[in-house]
């Protein structure tokens, strides 16, 4: 057993990801216990490359096992943006209220079969020698209004294709089971079980 650090201040996805990693550490850190790192500044040009940039910074400072994730959400009709520009889709300190109107209305008018959208999420896992990273995807669409209020993000105008159910209808529990982050951060848990008992 050991210590790990996400490396994120995002209160929404550290409560998420700490649910399922819990029992495999003694200790699990943020970046809020680490404020001298400041801003990590994501200048991959894909998920996984952000991904590993987050959790190399936090490895480097600490040297304490570092893990990260980074979401992107790819609608199908805009060629797979917002892509790496998820959480700045709207501008570089944009509001998700921002980022969900301008996605919304660059979606206007079109018909809802072909509103095909996916959030992917990538974890990365850094600790100098058992680099990894694993993916997890929700498929669904992009709905024409918010429903719900619930999650964070795009939850609102994302609609769970297999559920049957806006992101933003349903409580952190039920996300928990199915989305891309969850899924990810089992298939994460899996192989840090691996490790540990290799």
């Amino acid at each position: 057993m050991k210590n790990i650090i996400i490396s994120s201040s995002n209160q929404h996805k550290i409560s998420e990801i700490i649910t399922i990693i819990q029992p495999f550490f003694d200790k699990v850190y943020s970046l809020s216990d680490f404020p001298e790192i400041g801003d990590i500044k994501e200048d991959g040009t894909s998920i996984v490359e952000n991904s590993f940039i987050k959790s190399r910074v936090a490895f480097n400072h600490t040297k304490i096992p570092s893990m990260a994730d980074d979401t992107v959400l790819e609608v199908d009709y805009l060629m797979g943006d917002p892509g790496i520009y998820t959480a700045r889709y709207a501008g570089e300190n944009a509001t998700y209220e921002e980022n969900m109107d301008k996605l919304l209305k660059n979606m206007k008018g079109v018909p809802f079969k072909e509103r095909t959208a996916r959030f992917k999420t990538v974890v990365t896992y850094v600790d100098g020698e058992n680099d990894f990273f694993v993916e997890g995807c929700l498929e669904g669409r992009i709905l024409e209004q918010r429903q719900g209020n619930l999650g964070f993000g795009y939850d609102p105008i994302f609609y769970a294709s297999k559920q049957n159910i806006s992101l933003g209808n349903m409580d952190l529990e039920e996300k928990n089971q199915i989305s891309h982050r969850a899924i990810a951060i089992r298939k994460f848990a899996n192989k840090i079980q691996q490790l540990m008992y290799a």
